[in-house]
């Protein structure tokens, strides 16, 4: 694969990551309504933890703030393709696989720490002594859910790991954004 070609890996998976956030806060606005909680809970808990008090502020913070990561994310995932080819999604079919393991390593460096020592404890915290009401019922809800999170979240990760590989492989595959391929395109 010639090497301009190459370069486009980091906006292919930027993009990627970026769609791949969006679907994933989609499933997880469902969850939350499975669950009994409100539309928005999950991106309520990180914006309470980095310490917004005001509940639609929170949900907002928390909602950019997972979108914006999963962005970076796939920009990260572009910038290792170059370096290391054998993780570089060629393919849709290919991408799948290591957009898997992307999504994996993501969960094992990012989401595990930050929901250990960060979020969790900040739930845990607010049991006791919370500054309204609205993060008192949210703190509540989730004591003894943290192994359950745990599991679930590895699972979204794949999944986002999966969908940003899949599209960031499919973009490889047809040459997006390419210049051969849009002159291709603007003579038909």
């Amino acid at each position: 694969m010639e090497k301009s070609h190459r370069m486009m890996f980091i906006v292919y998976c930027s993009i990627a990551g970026f769609i791949s956030a969006w679907a994933i806060s989609g499933l997880l606005i469902i969850v939350d309504i499975i669950s009994g909680t409100s539309p928005g809970t999950f991106f309520a808990v990180i914006g309470i933890s980095l310490g917004f008090n005001d509940p639609g502020s929170a949900q907002y913070i928390g909602f950019v703030l997972h979108v914006i990561t999963g962005l970076i994310a796939g920009n990260i995932f572009g910038q290792i393709s170059l370096f290391w080819s054998n993780i570089s999604p060629y393919t849709a079919r290919e991408g799948i696989v290591k957009g898997m393991i992307v999504g994996a390593a993501l969960w094992t460096v990012l989401f595990v720490p930050l929901a250990t020592f960060g979020i969790q404890p900040r739930l845990d915290s607010f049991a006791f002594s919370a500054p309204n009401q609205y993060i008192y019922n949210i703190a509540s809800h989730f004591q003894g859910l943290y192994p359950i999170i745990i599991g679930g979240s590895f699972v979204f990760h794949l999944i986002y790991g999966a969908l940003a590989g899949f599209i960031s492989g499919r973009m490889s595959e047809i040459g997006a954004f390419t210049k051969g391929k849009l002159a291709a395109t603007a003579k038909i």
